[in-house]
């Protein structure tokens, strides 16, 4: 008696022969799409979606296994569709010497390229849902030319076994990578319930690696928004495009304002010079007031220190007058002689630091500055003429009431 198989059994017996190729994890409808392959002639679409089924390759000699999985084929052709649901499912490939095998490292890795889309959201699986332990999703931005990526986190909250969050070794951890000389190199880890801070790349590419090793029920995981953008992060003054990285502040546009270093506050990236000029009008100066201040480096921040710094001069090239400043520093002051003033931020290859923020005011060469003690710290400019008079006025008060003393 000859035995009859049934028809999905056969037309699975009848797939020895493919080109797989997967590619984009979609994560709003919830499956692994991939590409046309070739079966015995045939052309079918290949769909993963998530179940509790695996689909297992067998490649030769190192078989490849796609956890929680169930696979679905659709005939091109003829429409027809075959799930294979509620069992592991094995396709058997032949050596083709034309063809590659090839999947992503997770079901959840995702490229971003800034030739589709400029800006958009990441977020760890199944947000804001809690995300399945043994996660593990690489996150690879690719821009090009000038650009660089910044990435700004709106919610994160990583499983954590102790309350100290700063340690982030053999926990839940999101880490992000820069290339730096052709080589990934770790920038940052987060873990813990703690916001980062801004994450921005030194060049246009940018990779995240999230590590949910254990989940909870609590830990919701992750979101976070991301840009392409040429501006490092400094949103005032007005950029120049004939330099990488220099923004112009003019008096006769704002004779007030802050300014800050390159993704501040976070790290600002590395390998990175920004410059800021500031012209006055006729017979006015700048003064500049740092509020905050971190540039890593040992003075006198030298390039024989490897250290950052950040570079002050009344002309484009460098000013002896000014020493450069670096480390971590309090509040500090500068102004410049005449109406010109160049301020030059600059980062190695190396260390990070948070940078620094700072106001600045064009004023006229007469004036000298005060701070106004209020709860802003707020800076006021009282002019020298009215400072006279009001030495003045003091000095004939006081000799009125030496006079009343002596009669």
């Amino acid at each position: 008696m000859q035995t009859r198989f049934p028809a999905k059994i056969a037309f699975t017996l009848n797939m020895m022969l493919f080109l797989f190729v997967c590619q984009t994890y979609a994560k709003d409808v919830g499956e692994l799409r991939g590409q046309p392959v070739q079966i015995n002639e045939a052309n079918y679409l290949i769909y993963l979606s998530p179940g509790r089924s695996s689909l297992k390759v067998n490649g030769g000699r190192d078989p490849l296994t796609i956890p929680k999985l169930a696979v679905k084929l659709i005939d091109t052709a003829t429409r027809r569709s075959t799930d294979f649901l509620g069992a592991n499912v094995q396709l058997m490939r032949r050596s083709i010497s034309h063809s590659r095998l090839t999947l992503p490292a997770s079901s959840c890795d995702a490229v971003f390229n800034s030739d589709v889309v400029k800006n958009g959201s990441i977020s760890s699986p199944s947000y804001p849902a809690p995300y399945p332990p043994r996660s593990h999703c690489r996150y690879d931005f690719q821009g090009r030319g000038r650009e660089r990526v910044q990435v700004v986190f709106s919610d994160f909250n990583l499983y954590h076994p102790t309350d100290d969050s700063k340690e982030c070794e053999s926990v839940d951890t999101l880490i992000a990578f820069v290339h730096i000389d052709g080589r990934m190199e770790k920038i940052d880890a987060f873990c813990g319930s703690a916001m980062p801070k801004p994450v921005m790349s030194n060049g246009p590419r940018l990779m995240l690696e999230f590590r949910g090793i254990y989940s909870s029920r609590y830990s919701r995981g992750f979101k976070a928004t991301y840009s392409f953008t040429e501006n490092f992060g400094v949103t005032t003054g007005r950029q120049l495009s004939e330099y990488p990285c220099a923004f112009v502040y003019n008096s006769s546009e704002s004779r007030n304002g802050t300014f800050s270093s390159p993704n501040y506050p976070g790290f600002y990236p590395r390998d990175t010079e920004c410059h800021y000029f500031f012209y006055g009008n006729q017979n006015e100066k700048v003064h500049l007031h740092f509020s905050y201040f971190d540039v890593e480096g040992v003075s006198p921040c030298e390039a024989i220190s490897a250290s950052d710094y950040v570079e002050f001069s009344n002309y484009i090239t460098r000013d002896r007058k000014y020493s450069r400043h670096c480390g971590q520093m309090k509040e500090f002051d500068i102004e410049s002689d005449r109406k010109f003033f160049r301020v030059t931020f600059r980062s190695n290859d190396r260390l990070d630091g948070t940078g620094f923020k700072a106001t600045y005011r064009f004023m006229d060469e007469v004036d000298t500055y005060t701070t106004k003690p209020d709860q802003n710290n707020n800076a006021s400019y009282i002019s020298g003429n009215n400072t006279s008079l009001l030495l003045s006025i003091l000095a004939i008060l006081l000799l009125r009431t030496i006079r009343t003393i002596k009669e």
